[in-house]
């Protein structure tokens, strides 16, 4: 089961739910939670990888996708924007260093 937690963009303000853990969404409809979310390269790629492997593909990366998502929004200059034990378990979950959550100013 996904945990969710709040990211936040310090330049634009603009807040946006992260998760991490299991996906059931993209377990469900696959390509399309990337094709949704704006990322239209990532949907591509998840479609043909899809179509390749007979939707094996789809299963696995149920267990992945939120992570990688997350770690993108991270790398895009979001950051954690949450309680501070919600932030903990996210940095342990994600793998960030503290400061990574940490607004300027």
């Amino acid at each position: 089961m996904a945990t969710k937690i709040t990211i936040q963009h310090p330049a634009t303000g603009l807040t946006k739910t992260g998760a991490y853990g299991f996906s059931w969404t993209y377990f469900f409809f696959g390509w399309f939670v990337p094709l949704f979310r704006g990322e239209l390269g990532v949907a591509a790629l998840h479609l043909l990888f899809s179509l390749f492997t007979f939707g094996i593909w789809q299963l696995i990366m149920s267990f992945l996708y939120n992570k990688q998502y997350m770690t993108r929004m991270l790398e895009k200059g979001y950051v954690l924007k949450d309680s501070s034990d919600n932030m903990a378990k996210a940095r342990l979950a994600l793998g960030i260093a503290e400061q990574a959550d940490r607004l300027p100013g």
